[in-house]
């Protein structure tokens, strides 16, 4: 955790290094994209300064305490108890303000639910799971764009790509990534037979232009003609746009807009914010021995949660949450179930890493 601090830091000295260059303010988007992200980081970087500063004072008073000075030896004894306890209160502030991983602070993320096994009734899921994430935004304040939506005729979704931004907001919602099991008796059961069904949630933060700076020479453009149910534009204005990153291969295609230009600009963030995840994730299984996340791997393949209709019950598998008010969830009171997945990884972080640190500290 110390060292994830210091790149904060080190980011954070280095964004302000970048506002003072004369080419990043001649470019106005650039500008803008670092100055937020300086913004996000210095309530952070201003509390991890305050805690090595308590440290260093804590080094130089036993010091003081070691010295051949029998009045200093005196003063730094009665001085250290108060400066342990107020590192202690800053350590808290800053393990409580670092719960989630090394992204905890962004303010913006793209969620991406598909429908999985199960057919319509696998996409209908899929659209309540959208319901009840797009209730909870709004109740939260969040600010919610649908970037891309794939939608089937009785109403569900094959796959629906949200931008959310907002205080706190990945924060929170990085936790939904995974599979997501619905128990229930579909519409169209004629028998009352309970079906199992699917979808997949994936939550990534959304990086900066600065972090990630796709140059047209990344990434292979294709434009294309529109598909879709009809209309007008389709199959006539080739404003449909793929884009193929060479360095990983991810593949994002766009056309729910009439424009190019439009289409372009969002399959754009959402390469970005794939490229990005994949690399955040190769680093972090390089140093998979100093941290591990505690609550599941955000895999789209583990199954974290199930839905029971037929007994209201919602379970989180990772944390062995069950609660007996599934139609309250569903309907967008998400809170209690992200509460709890906060909670339990601040616990799981304190038991196994505040001695460690205060160690550091000494």
């Amino acid at each position: 955790m110390r060292k994830e601090l210091d790149e904060k830091l080190a980011r954070h000295e280095h964004l302000e290094r970048l506002l003072g260059d004369p080419a990043i303010q001649a470019d106005a988007f650039r500008m803008a994209a670092a100055a937020r992200e300086h913004g996000e980081l210095t309530r952070l970087v201003t509390k991890y300064r305050r805690f090595l500063r308590i440290s260093d004072q804590i080094r130089e008073t036993n010091e003081m305490l070691r010295g051949d000075d029998a009045e200093l030896s005196e003063l730094a004894e009665a001085e250290l108890p108060r400066l342990r306890q107020e590192r202690e209160l800053a350590w808290q502030e800053l393990l409580d303000m670092t719960i989630g991983g090394e992204d905890a602070n962004r303010s913006r993320c793209v969620l991406e639910i598909r429908a999985g096994t199960g057919g319509d009734e696998a996409a209908l899921f899929a659209g309540n799971l959208y319901q009840m994430y797009r209730k909870h935004c709004e109740s939260r304040g969040w600010k919610i764009e649908v970037l891309s939506a794939s939608s089937t005729e009785l109403g569900g979704f094959k796959e629906v790509v949200l931008g959310l931004s907002g205080e706190g907001v990945f924060r929170e919602l990085q936790y939904e990534s995974g599979g997501h099991r619905v128990q229930r008796v579909p519409e169209t059961e004629t028998k009352g037979r309970v079906h199992t069904s699917a979808a997949t949630v994936a939550v990534l933060p959304e990086p900066e232009d600065v972090e990630v700076d796709l140059k047209p020479d990344d990434y292979r453009k294709d434009i294309y003609h529109a598909s879709g149910p009809g209309g007008q534009h389709v199959n006539k204005t080739a404003s449909a746009v793929r884009l193929t990153h060479f360095e990983t291969g991810i593949t994002v295609a766009m056309q729910d807009e009439k424009s190019q230009h439009k289409n372009l600009a969002k399959a754009l963030r959402i390469l970005k914010s794939r490229v990005y995840e994949q690399k955040q994730r190769e680093q972090q299984e390089k140093r998979a021995d100093q941290r591990k996340t505690l609550v599941g791997s955000g895999d789209r393949s583990q199954r974290i949660r199930t839905y029971n209709f037929p007994e209201n019950r919602l379970t989180d598998h990772r944390i062995n949450l069950t609660l007996y008010k599934l139609d309250q969830i569903i309907a967008g009171h998400l809170q209690p179930v992200t509460d709890a997945l906060l909670e339990h990884e601040r616990e799981q972080l304190r038991s196994t890493m505040e001695d460690g640190a205060r160690g550091e500290a000494e």
